[in-house]
């Protein structure tokens, strides 16, 4: 009897192991289908945010010279606007490491609406500045970004934060639609209307889908409430293993064509010969490529290959594109060569910042996303200068050759150092 019993009770242990070991499985399932859901939304935040700055980008220039702004005052708006979001960048990141992704992500939903208002309400040139000011917290991507470093593995960091990409190109090609039809058939404050109410939702959407704290449990340690601003701390990032090399990468790879872009609109006209409709079909055709890149490739890439292996290719190819631009007459040769330029842009952006959120403690990701955000404001804060002065002395020709000789010399860089990836975050 004493057996009976015995086997009996070992039985039933078994069974109970079993039922708890079944529903331990549905909890992770429950808990990877819940990240996989939160990811999504912050897909669609990203989308839209990106829609409706798209859609501002193309009114911008009519509302300001109906206003009577210049070409040489709209400058100095756009290089406002440009240090603002470079200031703001690291606040931003600093911010959603003490305050968490969701807060984050509603502080640049808030901003945006208040962006949108002011807007709504320039009836002068002043005013039209003053609503500049908003774009300091005005970080939609970083914010998306944030979310997904929180709640991917390392592992899966790389293609996850590509699929933004996707993102992007969904808000070129439909924020650019978008504004240029409701601005033509109902004037151009409307486009501005719609983007204040579509951050509105945007807010909504954060409030409601994003769970307040969106790191895992076993990375939940107390964050300590320093400075939101702070050079010191800056420096300290800089220094964990292989972060400043991978962001010297990062800033000077993407440089000479971040300032080829910024002359783009001029370019496009003395250079190209193309009309206003033209280049806004050759801006769609670059949100195409940029989803396509960013949304089916990097993915199947970062599973396939190392880092390392695909940031000198992407150095490499940059190299390849300068050749291409030094050697460029026509546009059609330039559609060419945007399919390997895209390609390397997209891969350049997504593997750095997956490499440096990995590089640094859980607890300063945010922060890291923020600088990495402020690349590309400054590129906007200096490009308008030095991009006029290699176009005007030089011509385009000068984009290419300054792209290559600076990629050769990344990729030597790449080559020779001994870049410490994959670091186990330390707390």
């Amino acid at each position: 009897v004493s057996t009976m019993n015995a086997k009996t009770s070992s039985r039933g242990e078994k069974e109970a192991s079993g039922i708890r070991n079944e529903t331990l499985e549905e909890r992770g399932c429950l808990g990877e289908a819940k990240r996989g859901q939160v990811i999504r939304v912050a897909y669609v935040i990203a989308a839209l945010d990106l829609t409706f700055l798209f859609m501002q980008m193309g009114v911008m220039p009519y509302m300001a010279k109906s206003l009577g702004l210049d070409s040489v005052g709209f400058g100095y708006l756009q290089t406002i606007f440009g240090v603002l979001q470079l200031v703001g960048g690291y606040i931003f990141g600093r911010f959603a490491d003490q305050f968490g992704a969701r807060a984050a992500l509603i502080l640049s939903c808030v901003s945006g609406s208040v962006f949108f208002l002011l807007m709504s309400l320039s009836t002068s040139i002043p005013i039209l500045f003053l609503s500049r000011l908003p774009g300091v917290f005005m970080h939609g991507i970083p914010g998306a970004q944030k979310v997904i470093t929180d709640m991917t593995s390392p592992s899966q960091r790389a293609a996850a934060l590509g699929k933004l990409g996707f993102c992007f190109g969904v808000g070129i090609i439909a924020g650019s639609a978008l504004g240029g039809v409701l601005s033509t058939q109902f004037g151009i404050y409307v486009p501005v209307y719609v983007g204040l109410v579509g951050s509105l939702i945007n807010i909504l959407i954060a409030i409601t889908c994003i769970p307040s704290q969106t790191k895992p449990e076993s990375d939940h340690h107390v964050t300590e409430h320093s400075d939101l601003f702070s050079i010191r701390e800056i420096l300290r990032l800089m220094k964990f293993p292989g972060v400043m090399e991978v962001f010297i990468v990062k800033v000077f790879a993407g440089l000479p064509i971040g300032l080829f872009m910024i002359m783009f609109s001029i370019i496009s006209m003395d250079f190209f010969g193309l009309e206003a409709v033209e280049s806004g079909y050759l801006m769609s055709y670059f949100g195409v490529l940029q989803m396509v890149v960013q949304g089916l490739v990097v993915g199947k890439l970062s599973s396939h290959c190392t880092e390392m292996t695909l940031l000198r290719l992407s150095v490499f190819v940059f190299a390849g594109v300068g050749v291409g631009m030094a050697l460029m007459r026509t546009v059609w040769h330039f559609c060419i060569i945007a399919v390997p330029l895209v390609f390397a842009f997209s891969m350049l952006g997504t593997l750095t910042d997956s490499i440096l959120t990995k590089a640094v403690p859980s607890s300063d990701t945010g922060a890291m996303l923020g600088i990495c955000a402020s690349v590309q404001p400054l590129t906007r804060t200096v490009g308008p200068t030095i991009g006029g002065v290699l176009y005007k002395q030089f011509g385009v020709s000068s984009f290419g050759y300054l792209q290559l000789m600076v990629n050769i010399g990344l990729f030597v860089y790449l080559l020779k150092s001994k870049i410490p990836l994959g670091e186990i975050k330390s707390q």
